[in-house]
């Protein structure tokens, strides 16, 4: 067995270079181009309601000047912003309020029972900094008709189709209408009404979590290469709940705030965690380890060789580094509540459902590929993990080097 698969095993690194190819043209961060914004409600008196915006500084630039190059907003802006001077970059959005205002008052709305609110940008606009990137501060006051049953929240901010990036969200933190707690607005559910009840704001956090995890590449190919690399169902379940209990951990920290890291270095060593997971079970099999799967509960379910609970330490490390990656994508920037700790509880109750669905799914068929069919399973296994570890080093270098 072992000298057949370094033949086929050869085969398939050739192809490696083919794959290379087509991978290096994916984008360094395998999430896509998109953009957070932050939004903080509270009441500024009877009849106003108080939002501080924090936006993508760049892209407000651009958005407020509808992308027209010889708008004196975008010259400004941009000018600003490759200078990297947050005084000339709060000096151009002041300079232009109109503008600015405007593009805010279109875009993030609210509104009461008796109709929609007016907007009023208050003087003061500041510059701040989110994963290191230049974030204007707004504030805006909004001033309601009387309402007796909440208000309505409406985020358009940075939309799809003005085609600078996709899938913007907006994390809502808000303290309003004897309410408080965070939500998520995005291109699918653009509102909210702070009407909304506890089961309706944790389904929010849910539908995010499964979400992330769904369109986040790089996790999934994490979770295929501890899939494939598994023999028995009892090696996948322990790799998958030590990945679990050490991404919680790391998760919840960051998005509370108590630990920090910065992205150069979060996300290339994701990316790296995918190569080695992937590389690892390439290795085994080159130095004729066994390559079948079973079902079976033989000799104690956490009983695992050396090899094995080494594998194990690997990914609670690795786990922990995605944990950051997921509090990062998350983006939140309040403090500490119990709203707060059970909203983030329920994100990762969304990402372990779709991880533990990934599981029910495609372990089973590697198990009835490899005992029907054992060359085809060792091809189809091979291949996985070929996949798999070249688009880790591939997304290590594109972070590295800060290619998009």
């Amino acid at each position: 067995m072992s000298a057949v698969f370094r033949r086929v095993l050869r085969v398939l690194l050739v192809g490696a270079g083919v794959l290379a190819v087509l991978f290096s043209a994916t984008p360094a961060q395998a999430h896509g181009m998109s953009s957070v914004a932050f939004a903080d409600l509270s009441s500024g008196g009877t009849g106003v309601v108080r939002a501080q915006l924090q936006l993508e500084y760049d892209l407000l630039v651009v958005s407020a000047a509808d992308a027209a190059q010889d708008d004196p907003l975008f010259q400004a802006g941009t000018a600003a912003f490759e200078a990297g001077d947050a005084a000339q970059q709060v000096a151009a959005l002041e300079q232009y309020r109109d503008d600015v205002a405007s593009y805010v008052g279109r875009h993030f709305r609210i509104a009461g029972d008796g109709g929609g609110c007016t907007p009023t940008l208050a003087d003061g606009i500041t510059m701040t900094q989110q994963e290191g990137v230049p974030y204007a501060v707004l504030e805006v006051d909004y001033a309601c008709p009387p309402s007796e049953n909440g208000h309505e929240v409406v985020s358009t901010l940075f939309p799809d189709d003005e085609g600078f990036v996709t899938d913007t969200k907006t994390i809502l933190t808000y303290a309003l209408d004897i309410h408080e707690g965070s939500t998520v607005l995005d291109a699918e559910h653009p509102s909210f009404t702070t009407a909304q009840s506890t089961l309706e704001r944790f389904w929010e956090f849910f539908r995010l979590g499964a979400e992330h995890l769904l369109t986040g590449i790089d996790h999934i190919l994490f979770l295929l290469a501890l899939i494939v690399g598994s023999r028995r169902l009892r090696e996948v379940v322990i790799a998958a709940t030590t990945f679990t209990l050490a991404h919680s951990v790391t998760f919840i920290l960051a998005a509370t705030g108590l630990v920090a890291a910065p992205a150069e270095i979060v996300e290339p060593t994701i990316a790296l965690s995918i190569a080695v997971v992937g590389a690892w079970y390439l290795w085994r099999l080159w130095r004729g380890g066994k390559v079948d799967q079973d079902l079976s509960h033989a000799h104690g379910f956490l009983r695992l060789d050396r090899a094995g609970w080494l594998r194990v330490g690997v990914v609670f490390l690795f786990g922990l580094v995605h944990g950051l990656g997921f509090a990062s994508a998350l983006g939140i920037d309040e403090p500490w509540s119990w709203t707060l700790l059970w909203s983030l509880l329920v994100f990762n109750i969304g990402i372990e459902a779709v991880q533990i669905g990934i599981i029910v799914v495609v372990f089973p068929l590697l198990v009835l590929l490899r005992r029907r069919y054992p060359r085809i399973g060792m091809w189809a296994s091979g291949l996985l993990a070929v996949v798999v570890t070249v688009a880790g080093l591939i997304w290590f270098v594109q972070r590295i080097l800060g290619i998009e």
